[in-house]
């Protein structure tokens, strides 16, 4: 099969073109950088050249494809406007590339909240419309199910964790070297889901080739993992302690990111691991953060 991804440098995106080598595919990679594009070559994959804001790049490299996989995001948390823009308009333009072949399009989506339990596949996403989270991007692309596209939906951890990763649990190692403390928001209860990117990577691909048309998939590998538990290891890593931040000083302290580290957001994956017969095998979020690979 021969897939196109975006994103295919990324975090993410470097350990599923691995998994889709590793599975006899032909892999095209969007690359805007002259490193990227050198990174793709050397693993066997081929390059399409161009970014998220070109658009009839990304319609080229869709169209010659059997598969999109489509994980690029800007990211921009200082002006969520623009990453939700420029997601909305990649995901209309491989959806409208698309349409009428009945060819998968797996997107990458986030993780939401059900108050009193765990999030599921079964629930759906409140964001509609452009100026939504990620531009309403997942119910965008949900909808292409009725212009003949095969769309599916992977929702992944808020932590996709390992060595290498300069996410936000890498943000938040920084913040607390930086302040001296390492962080929770009041009694560090609110949970957050994670998920290795080796399994994270194994997930996307198992997802291309088994899920139906529609689904929603969740790349968990751990429900929920107490924000407290997370600040004492990074503490420890750092040799710092940790400590209690309030809610009200929360922006403060933590900046941008202290409204997610605050959260309570437990996710399943039950109905996904049943789906696809995805077992995650790799290190938890508190065992990456027991080795030195954060704190480098």
């Amino acid at each position: 099969m021969r897939v196109f991804i975006t994103g295919a440098s990324g975090w993410i995106g470097s350990a599923t073109v691995d998994e889709l080598l590793a599975g006899g595919h032909d892999v095209v990679g969007l690359a805007r950088s002259d490193a990227s594009a050198a990174a793709l070559k050397a693993k066997g994959a081929q390059v399409q050249r161009g970014d998220l804001d070109d658009l009839d790049s990304i319609r080229t490299g869709a169209a010659a494809a059997d598969a999109v996989i489509h994980l690029a995001n800007k990211h921009d948390f200082g002006n969520p406007a623009v990453s939700n823009s420029a997601e909305r308009a990649a995901v209309e333009a491989i959806g409208e590339a698309l349409a009428g072949s009945n060819r998968v399009f797996l997107l990458a989506s986030g993780v939401g909240s059900a108050p009193g339990r765990a999030f599921t596949e079964q629930d759906p996403s409140p964001h509609h419309g452009p100026d939504s989270p990620r531009g309403g991007s997942e119910n965008l692309g949900l909808e292409y199910v009725d212009r003949e596209v095969h769309p599916v939906v992977v929702r992944f951890a808020p932590t996709v964790h390992g060595d290498g990763d300069h996410g936000l649990i890498k943000h938040l190692v920084g913040i607390a070297r930086e302040k001296g403390v390492a962080g929770y928001v009041d009694d560090g209860a609110g949970r957050w889901p994670a998920v290795h990117r080796s399994d994270a990577g194994r997930l996307v691909s198992l997802g291309l080739q088994k899920a139906p048309a529609g689904a929603i998939l969740h790349a968990i590998a751990e429900e929920g993992v107490p924000t407290r538990e997370i600040a004492e290891a990074i503490g420890r890593g750092l040799g710092v302690p940790a400590v209690s931040v309030t809610r009200e000083d929360a922006p403060a302290h933590f900046g941008w990111i202290g409204g997610f580290f605050g959260m309570d957001v437990p996710t399943s994956s039950t109905l996904t691991q049943q789906l696809l017969g995805w077992t995650p095998t790799g290190p938890t979020l508190l065992e990456d953060l027991a080795t030195d690979s954060y704190f480098r």
